[in-house]
């Protein structure tokens, strides 16, 4: 008896979701669009928030920055949950073994003055700042409406955590494996002069009640933060025996870069929307220049500390 095997294509009856369908018509869709649209509740909802019942659980009323189509707005990194994980394995994998070498070796203990000062007085109490604009991400992740818009504050959350270790474990390395310096760290973001005006600003962006203003408010502290701390200082550090602080900037600079691609695409979809575009427009200038100016003023602070240590120009 023989037997002959034969391959069989069975056409599947519809390529995709029902409601990816409905936006797309019936064509193979990407992991990101069947983990990201139409996923969150719109209707049935049991009870009203008590402590704001002019809203529901979830609503676009928790802002005044409003989409016609919350899912018009796509991450443009494709991130859902296993790519988010894998990449960010990936990044601190690296920056492990990057901490591991400078450990080793003793080089963030062994920073010029100059340089061991930027870390201890300015870089490593930004983990409290980091800490703050976690919460600022949690508010986002829980009030935006639309699950493109969320799960993008959702990983900015574990992201700002994230940098926090970050900025912890380089503390504990210029410590010498012991925790003085971020013992020194927390005391100097409490009582020391240059951080109380960022102290300050980061506070009040926590207690916004718009969760898209708030992380409006604390992109303008990063843009003007993450250039002047970090990548701002590669050249200087570089150029000023400071090596091992430049390995490890690298990988926050990293992530500032990445955490623009959302919230540049989030801002233009913002103000072309066809309904609320002229609307959003008016709320995104207020939202710059009430928080752009104290941004700027806050990181200034930083910036003087930083350039009495090391210098305002790169060495030749």
């Amino acid at each position: 008896m023989q037997f002959e095997l034969r391959y069989q294509t069975i056409e599947p009856k519809r390529q995709t979701y029902q409601n990816i369908i409905e936006r797309f018509g019936d064509e193979p869709a990407t992991r990101y669009q069947e983990a990201t649209l139409d996923i969150e509740p719109r209707e049935n909802f049991h009870y009203r928030p008590t402590w704001t019942p002019d809203h529901e659980l979830y609503d676009a009323g928790y802002s005044a920055l409003k989409l016609t189509d919350p899912y018009a707005f796509a991450d443009p990194r494709q991130f859902y949950y296993t790519p988010y994980v894998t990449n960010r394995a990936a990044l601190h994998d690296e920056f492990g073994k990057t901490l591991t070498y400078l450990e080793n070796r003793g080089l963030l203990a062994k920073l010029p003055g100059g340089w061991a000062k930027v870390l201890s007085e300015v870089v490593v109490p930004l983990r409290h700042y980091e800490a703050g604009a976690q919460l600022v991400s949690v508010a986002g992740s829980r009030f935006a409406y639309g699950t493109s818009l969320s799960q993008c504050a959702s990983f900015a959350a574990f992201d700002r955590i994230g940098n926090a270790q970050m900025l912890s474990r380089a503390g504990i390395a210029a410590g010498g494996g012991t925790a003085e310096v971020l013992k020194g760290a927390k005391q100097t973001w409490m009582t020391a002069d240059h951080l109380q005006p960022l102290r300050r600003l980061v506070e009040e962006i926590m207690v916004v009640d718009d969760w898209a203003e708030g992380l409006l408010a604390i992109d303008a502290v990063d843009r003007a933060l993450y250039p002047a701390v970090y990548s701002g200082l590669d050249d200087r550090a570089l150029l000023g025996g400071a090596g091992a602080y430049s390995l490890f900037a690298q990988y926050l600079t990293t992530w500032f870069a990445d955490q623009r691609k959302w919230l540049d695409a989030l801002i233009k979809c913002w103000r072309v929307d066809p309904e609320h575009g002229d609307d959003n427009v008016a709320v995104l200038d207020r939202i710059e220049e009430r928080w752009g100016a104290r941004a700027a003023e806050a990181v200034g602070a930083l910036t003087e500390v930083v350039d009495g240590a090391v210098g305002a120009e790169v060495p030749e």
